[in-house]
């Protein structure tokens, strides 16, 4: 979990430097409004939703279009029409930033958690990087599957049958999915070393 890179990213350059609208070419144009007029574009305060050069991951993501627009696609089904409540899916988000110690995901991802009703002692759990005391079967589930899958690369048997007898096939594998994706969204901000909106504090600590 511990990751040096993250841990200066907020201090050090960014890698790919935003592309101001009017210099994107055609095709970046066509990715850059997929973005803005899917569903992230009504997240309030999402790196969608803002004025300007595309911020977040998708920045990192127009300097191949094709790819790009596949992978945003991809995003916006596994966010947006996943089997599993808001409030899971965004726990699962969580989880995989802890793991990549992925300071931006998490800034972005933790709000959204919360919002969706997650108990902020679960979160903060997380953060220090140790299993939360206190979850509701589903919250041990997800939490318990994701972090396995992380750490092990696969789950026992027992993990498995947990998640399948609670969400069925469809939900299991949502839950792959939305913790493959986010590892890709977490390589993607860590290699650019994407700065926190407003020149935030990194709000995770290092693990050792």
């Amino acid at each position: 979990m511990n990751n040096p890179e993250s841990e200066t990213s907020t201090a050090q350059f960014q890698r790919f430097k935003p592309i101001p609208l009017e210099s994107l070419t055609a095709e970046q144009r066509v990715l850059a409004d997929a973005i803005r007029s899917g569903p992230r574009g009504a997240v309030k305060n999402s790196a969608a939703a803002k004025p300007g050069p595309l911020g977040g991951p998708f920045n990192v993501w127009l300097r191949s279009p094709d790819i790009g627009n596949i992978i945003q696609s991809l995003g916006a089904a596994i966010r947006f029409r996943s089997s599993l409540p808001p409030k899971l899916n965004e726990l699962a988000i969580i989880v995989t930033a802890r793991q990549w110690t992925c300071q931006y995901e998490w800034f972005a991802h933790h709000r959204l958690a919360l919002e969706a009703g997650l108990d902020p002692a679960i979160g903060e759990a997380i953060a220090q990087g140790r299993r939360p005391a206190k979850m509701s079967e589903d919250e041990a589930i997800v939490h318990d599957f994701s972090r396995e899958l992380h750490e092990t690369q696969g789950v026992s048997d027992a993990t498995y049958k947990r998640a399948l007898d609670r969400f069925g096939e469809r939900g299991v594998m949502d839950l792959i999915a939305v913790n493959g994706y986010y590892v890709l969204v977490s390589m993607t901000l860590n290699v650019d070393r994407t700065p926190l909106p407003g020149g935030a504090k990194p709000p995770l600590p290092q693990l050792k």
